[in-house]
């Protein structure tokens, strides 16, 4: 068996969703997804030309060549690597059809038939969605539901998620949005509180107010009251802080019995969140913006994190991921995936899961987008319900592609597997 093209389509969702396609020589094919990028498709057809004519089975050997091509440009981590993570996952479902078998029980079996899904429910109530440089854009799904882009300059918009309309950002929307949440059957939420606040002083120092720290305990206090002591709750911080203040924070919120507070302070520098985690009760999560096992292993010898958030559409694929979750594994450090993926990256995150002892539960970012579930071929059961996702038993991945719900949202200007699809006017 022989690979013959590479190819790709991108889905305007609240992100682009990208994905890669594996075609043989026996008229089989495997489907992966890679986290977004500036250029992730070009990158991918310049990687082509390494696989074509090889062995799709032999898929870490693949790896190496891959990562090996493109180590001028930095294949340790980065936009390469998010290229690679969905060529490997392809490969990966590809290699599963060909065996007739699921992907986990090529990762040693499953632990769990059910996969636990947190929600990602924000904060405030405004749709958005964000292009490869996190600009909000109008899509055509929001125009079919007849949301229009808040922001007047999309330049300047001041969050990834919701509007700078400080009204949104109360502690009765976010008990609503929790009592929402658990109404559609989560058990386990999380909330960004790093929102707009008229107590904010400088929008580039790293520094919290009292009266920030106030707001969002207030928030969680609010949800925490709503929703009681058999939900669990996470919150979601994106890098905003220097340590102090984050620990200031995660002192407030130790009486809430949080499962965990996510990225407290800026990646780059390890011992800062160290600090953090070292001395706290509230647990830290952090993780989503490192790449390949290596990046993983001072992190967990240094006792860094609590938890660990990897995004597994763009830290290598689906058996680096498998390794990553061992390696926490080897340290008890519990693994909560990050994951903005469409439901097919989604699967992969599950078999990952499925098949590694620390798992504790996959994000689920997408509740607002209404075709999700609308992008699998399947017998009409939505992919996640009362909260977690069935393992499925199916080859491969389990699922395929609905490609007529994909094309319609296609991305403009891209290729829809090969096909140049007609412009659409929103």
């Amino acid at each position: 068996m022989k690979i013959i093209d590479v190819r790709t389509a991108v889905v305007e969702a609240n992100f682009d969703w990208t994905y890669v396609r594996i075609y043989t020589d026996n008229d089989t094919y495997g489907t992966g997804e890679c986290f977004f990028a500036p250029g992730l498709t070009k990158i991918i057809e310049d990687l082509k030309q390494i696989l074509i004519g090889k062995d799709p089975r032999n898929i870490e050997r693949l790896f190496v060549e891959l990562q090996h091509a493109t180590s001028g440009a930095g294949s340790i981590a980065g936009i390469v690597i998010n290229a690679i993570t969905g060529i490997e996952s392809a490969l990966w479902d590809l290699k599963g059809k060909e065996l007739g078998v699921p992907i986990y029980q090529l990762l040693g079996g499953k632990y769990r038939d059910n996969i636990r899904v947190y929600c990602d429910a924000h904060g405030g109530d405004d749709l958005e969605s964000l292009n490869n440089v996190l600009r909000p854009r109008q899509t055509k799904w929001m125009t079919e539901l007849g949301v229009q882009m808040e922001h007047e300059n999309p330049d300047n918009a001041i969050r990834f998620f919701g509007s700078d309309n400080l009204d949104n950002y109360t502690p009765e929307a976010y008990a609503k949005q929790a009592r929402e949440t658990v109404a559609k059957g989560f058990n386990v939420m999380k909330f960004d509180v790093d929102v707009p606040s008229k107590f904010t002083m400088d929008d580039y120092n790293r520094a919290l107010h009292n009266m920030e720290i106030k707001q969002m305990v207030s928030f969680v206090e609010a949800i925490r009251n709503e929703v009681g002591w058999g939900i669990d709750i996470a919150i979601d911080c994106h890098w905003r802080y220097n340590p102090n203040d984050a620990l200031r924070l995660a002192w407030e919120l130790e009486p809430y019995g949080l499962l965990w507070l996510e990225d407290p302070t800026p990646p780059e520098n390890l011992k800062a969140l160290c600090q953090v985690t070292k001395n706290t009760k509230t647990p830290i999560a952090s993780g989503e913006n490192l790449y390949l096992r290596h990046a993983f292993r001072e992190v967990l010898e240094s006792g860094a994190m609590n938890i660990i958030a990897p995004d597994f559409q763009k830290v290598g694929g689906i058996w680096e991921a498998k390794r990553i979750s061992d390696m926490a594994e080897n340290h008890f450090v519990g693994v909560v995936p990050h994951n903005i993926a469409s439901p097919i990256g989604t699967l992969a995150s599950v078999h990952v899961a499925a098949a590694s002892l620390g798992f504790i539960a996959l994000e689920y970012h997408a509740d607002s987008v209404p075709f999700w579930n609308d992008l699998l071929i399947h017998d009409g059961e939505p992919l996640i319900q009362n909260g977690y996702i069935k393992v499925p038993d199916g080859p491969g991945l389990g699922y395929e592609l609905n490609e007529e719900v994909a094309k319609k949202y296609a991305k403009e200007g891209e290729l829809f597997f090969g096909e140049v699809l007609e412009k659409v006017n929103l």
